[in-house]
């Protein structure tokens, strides 16, 4: 039996180790964080990421747990409304996409996974591969010997740093940082986006059905000259004037203990395999949370890869090669949604954002709309969908 390390826990290291484990494979999962990861953001899982679910029979737990949000609305520094949208229109959604907290889609893929180990509180520190298999490094000390290494460990891979060398050659930086975290309820509204948008940057905040508490998004263009841009102290400067309840929301910020703040990056490589070693999902290609699909990357991904690693017949070399040409153009695709969709996520003047709320008030009444509105979610449909999936075994 193939045992395989699966470096990472999240969505695409749960998905590998299922569909791993179904091809007969012995997939082993270590993960940084002390224990399961079941908070972060909502996702959505679109277009070929849901056959996959479905192939693995998880499509309606997953629908069962979908975020049920009804509304976006925008907010002027005074919290007056400037204009409201359907929230699968805000979101890109189209009929049948699924809209799911982060931590239920990795909780529903790890319980599903059934008896695969996990090694949580620890991460991968050396690689040492040979013709035959690579030797791993624990931070706790230990070693052990597998026969293949995947990075599904995100944007910042451990092992890809170690595989493939330092991140500045792979990062690609979108020109905007992001910052999630959770808040407390009372400052969002129950499955509404409340989004305040201002030159250069944008506030959002939301809470799902019955949620405990609300989670907060803020966008904002990378400063320039910082001595660390991921300081949290970056996230107060780049708000210090804003209106609305954005001061509440900075306070809530920096007492999160989840508080996520990062330069929006693309991962981009030349190949994500090298020997017995290979990277799937951000990793391999992230596309940025500007895109909306890393998500749906990391499932079809994850699917693709052990599936062409069960085909190669022991021969990892042509299951990685196999796994490239299959995925290659759906990863360009939807990294080409990411700068479309941040020219509408974060606008540049007041301007700007006038003709944006004065388009979405109107859009009820304009001829057309139908028109109009699948023209904008078309390029989102057609990259969801951008690949034929290898038949399920």
């Amino acid at each position: 039996m193939t045992d395989v390390l699966i470096s990472g826990g999240g969505v695409a290291g749960s998905a590998l180790a299922w569909w791993l484990r179904r091809h007969g494979f012995r997939p082993t999962v270590v993960e940084r964080a002390p224990a399961p990861r079941d908070g972060g953001y909502k996702v959505d899982v679109r277009g070929s990421a849901l056959t996959v679910l479905d192939r693995m029979g998880l499509a309606g737990p997953v629908r069962a747990h979908d975020t049920g949000m009804r509304l976006a609305r925008f907010l002027d520094p005074r919290g007056r409304q400037l204009a409201t949208m359907d929230a699968a229109l805000f979101g890109g959604r189209s009929a049948g996409d699924v809209e799911i907290m982060r931590g239920d889609l990795t909780r529903i893929l790890r319980t599903a996974a059934g008896d695969v180990e996990h090694r949580f509180d620890d991460s991968v520190t050396a690689l040492r591969a040979d013709a035959d298999g690579v030797d791993v490094t624990f931070a706790r000390g230990d070693h052990r010997r597998f026969d293949l290494v995947i990075g599904a460990d995100g944007l910042h891979s451990t092992v890809r740093r170690l595989a493939f060398g330092p991140a500045s050659a792979h990062l690609r930086p979108l020109g905007h940082h992001i910052a999630i975290c959770t808040v407390p309820a009372a400052l969002g509204e129950e499955r509404v986006e409340l989004l305040h948008p201002a030159p250069g940057r944008t506030v959002g905040v939301y809470r799902t059905a019955g949620a405990p508490d609300a989670r907060a998004l803020f966008l904002f263009r990378s400063p320039a000259g910082e001595p660390d841009p991921d300081d949290a102290a970056v996230l107060g400067r780049a708000f210090a004037d804003a209106g609305w309840r954005v001061p509440e929301l900075l306070a809530a910020a920096v007492d999160a203990p989840d508080l996520y703040l990062d330069a929006m990056s693309q991962v981009r490589m030349a190949c994500w395999s090298t020997g017995r070693v290979g990277l799937v999902g951000d990793a391999a290609y992230a596309a940025s949370p500007a895109s909306g699909q890393g998500t749906s990357l990391g499932l079809v991904g994850a699917y693709v890869l052990a599936d062409a690693l069960a085909g190669a017949g022991g021969r990892p070399a042509a299951g990685f090669a196999a796994y490239e040409r299959r995925m290659r153009p759906f990863v360009a695709a939807n990294q080409a949604l990411a700068e479309r969709n941040l020219k509408g996520m974060v606008l540049g003047s007041a301007g700007q954002i006038r003709f944006q709320t004065t388009m979405l008030r109107l859009l009820p009444h304009l001829p057309g709309r139908e028109r109009m509105i699948s023209r904008v979610a078309e390029p989102i449909r057609r990259a969801s969908t951008a690949i034929t999936l290898p038949d399920a075994a």
